[in-house]
């Protein structure tokens, strides 16, 4: 409960946030969103579109763990996911805030699934990620990003969102419950992802062991369902 009020207060407040920034009404916001969007790099500084394109990174991080858990929870993790690639933490907070801890999967992984069950789905997205930075500090300019974060409200969002992105990822449960599918016990793999932002995910998807999967039968068959059907 600690966890969801945590997540809550940080949500409402980076609402409330946004609300009074007002990005949108800038006229300088959709200008710089198509030029980001058209892939137009070369007019940029090069840490703007490398931290607009790590917050498409931080979605598929989270949806790494997401749609296994959506499985198991009474609200589905899609349309979450979705929002979340063009809103960041407004519209993934939620389903965050909503989700029951549930530490058990069972049922067969659909083609969704076993591609973001993959660890070479988790390199993929650590060698992007890596590659992004390296554009950043070899091209970027961070005196004018400086600058830019001081006096663009999208630019000063985005960063912000990006942070919270990484807050959040330890505050929730769902980590912890992605690794007691797998049968990882050991907290000091917890802490370990935990305390490096961004990265520590990364090499965590890299490295974790598949979902197991678990027929709904041989899940009736084990003594705790059994035990709580019998009552």
């Amino acid at each position: 409960m600690g966890r969801k009020i945590a997540l809550s207060l940080l949500w409402a407040g980076f609402v409330a946030y946004t609300l009074s920034l007002a990005p949108i009404d800038q006229p300088d916001t959709w200008p710089l969103v198509k030029k980001l969007l058209m892939l137009q790099w070369g007019e940029l500084n090069a840490i703007l579109p490398a931290i607009f394109s790590l917050m498409g990174v931080w979605p598929m991080i989270y949806a790494c763990l997401m749609f296994a858990d959506g499985r198991m929870q009474k609200i589905p993790a899609w349309p979450y996911f979705l929002a979340s690639n063009g809103t960041g933490i407004l519209c993934l907070t939620p389903y965050l805030i909503l989700r029951e801890s549930n530490q058990e999967f069972y049922g067969e992984k659909d083609k969704l699934l076993r591609i973001i069950d993959r660890r070479s789905t988790g390199v993929a997205l650590l060698l992007s990620t890596i590659g992004l930075f390296i554009y950043a500090i070899v091209a970027g300019d961070w005196g004018d990003y400086i600058q830019q974060f001081q006096t663009r409200h999208f630019v000063h969002l985005i960063t912000l969102d990006f942070c919270l992105m990484c807050l959040i990822f330890p505050l929730t449960s769902l980590f912890d419950d992605d690794m007691a599918r797998r049968g990882i016990k050991d907290s000091r793999i917890f802490w370990a992802v935990a305390l490096v932002p961004l990265f520590g995910p990364l090499i965590y998807l890299c490295v974790r062991p598949p979902l197991a999967e678990i027929s709904y039968e041989k899940k009736l068959e084990t003594p705790n369902v059994v035990s709580q059907l019998s009552h």
